[in-house]
């Protein structure tokens, strides 16, 4: 951290990416899989009798995933943009595979749960789960690796210089 205005912020810095980059992916996810779901004229789930449970699930653990995974790369002082496709695969799969999972105790039926992940996993619904996870992992980088600071008027640069 090199000053209290500006600079780097360190853990800070990257603690605030991360919530914001999170944040951003439920909220993009929902959104998209909502979009998706009117232009398609389809379900999310299309298969009757599995409930809320598997997406809501599917979608937390997801979450978790994709949170432990950038919180590995926004931590380090310079981040690499390549771990957002990490990120995003990590969240993808740990989507697909918990809401298998989720599918298979509610239903206790192994041929409904993967009807349910795979309908996922190979439609445009797990595309926008993917995407989703990508653009929130770049932005949390992003925002770890600018050098910006917080905006400033002009005449706050003018007290700054009187201050020094």
């Amino acid at each position: 951290m090199t000053s209290e205005r500006g600079g780097q912020g360190g853990s800070n810095r990257s603690t605030a990416a991360l919530v914001f980059a999170s944040m951003g992916y439920v909220a993009l996810v929902i959104f998209g899989l909502g979009m998706t779901s009117l232009v398609l004229d389809q379900d999310v789930i299309a298969v009757t009798g599995l409930g809320q449970a598997p997406a809501i699930v599917g979608l937390l653990a997801s979450l978790a995933a994709f949170a432990l995974v950038l919180w590995g790369a926004v931590r380090r002082e310079r981040p690499s943009y390549w771990a957002s496709a990490t990120t995003a695969a990590t969240a993808y799969v740990t989507y697909v595979v918990v809401l298998w999972l989720t599918a298979l105790v509610t239903s206790s039926d192994v041929a409904r749960a993967t009807s349910a992940a795979t309908s996922i996993a190979t439609t445009w619904f797990g595309a926008v789960i993917a995407a989703s996870a990508f653009v929130c992992a770049w932005a949390g980088v992003a925002l770890v690796r600018t050098q910006a600071s917080q905006p400033r008027w002009p005449w706050e640069e003018e007290e700054r210089d009187d201050e020094e």
